[in-house]
């Protein structure tokens, strides 16, 4: 009597197992997921946003349909080419000047020392340098975001991202710690 309810148990035991451990298919089933077609995506894009962005600055964002920031692109680097010229232009009247005060001649800075005009000329052209660092800067900025965006594929990032803050309350010293977990929801 004994063997025998030592050996129902184990063959209740082991038919649980049994159940559990076969499996028709291999493949993971989720819900609502993405096909694989969703998440095609163009290899040579982001060279092509950059290339066009680096003919024309702009058009990599028009070819990656962000029209918006061709304006920002425009502002910015049209501002500091404003700029460079602006500073140009004055660093050329003070070189100028500086030239007709060697040769005794009069010039729209008769009253200026000779010092004061070349501190103007050094001036001018520091400035006159930064705006046009400014503006390469500008354009090889353009080029990296056209080629960054184009690598992101915004269609297909999930929205539905929330932040909730967690305080937990050490028990030892009863000061309240701080951190961040990153955590995702499966549907």
């Amino acid at each position: 009597m004994k063997k025998k309810l030592i050996l129902i148990s184990i063959i209740f035991l082991f038919q649980g197992l049994v159940v559990f451990a076969q499996n028709d298919t291999n493949e993971l089933l989720i819900k609502n997921a993405p096909k694989y077609d969703d998440f095609k995506i163009n290899p040579l894009a982001p060279a092509k946003a950059a290339f066009y962005s680096a003919v024309l600055p702009g058009l990599g964002q028009a070819y990656n349909k962000k029209y918006w920031m061709i304006p920002v692109i425009y502002g910015a680097m049209g501002t500091s080419l404003y700029f460079y010229k602006r500073n140009n232009d004055a660093y050329n009247r003070f070189l100028s000047a500086y030239k007709l005060e060697l040769a005794g001649k009069p010039h729209e800075f008769d009253n200026f020392d000779i010092s004061a005009i070349e501190s103007a000329i050094s001036s001018r052209k520091k400035d006159r340098d930064l705006s046009l660092f400014i503006t390469i800067g500008f354009y090889i900025l353009n080029i990296v975001e056209a080629n960054v965006d184009a690598h992101l594929p915004n269609n297909k990032i999930n929205t539905n991202i929330s932040y909730q803050p967690t305080f937990l309350v050490d028990p030892v010293t009863n000061r309240t710690n701080f951190g961040m977990a990153v955590t995702y929801k499966f549907n």
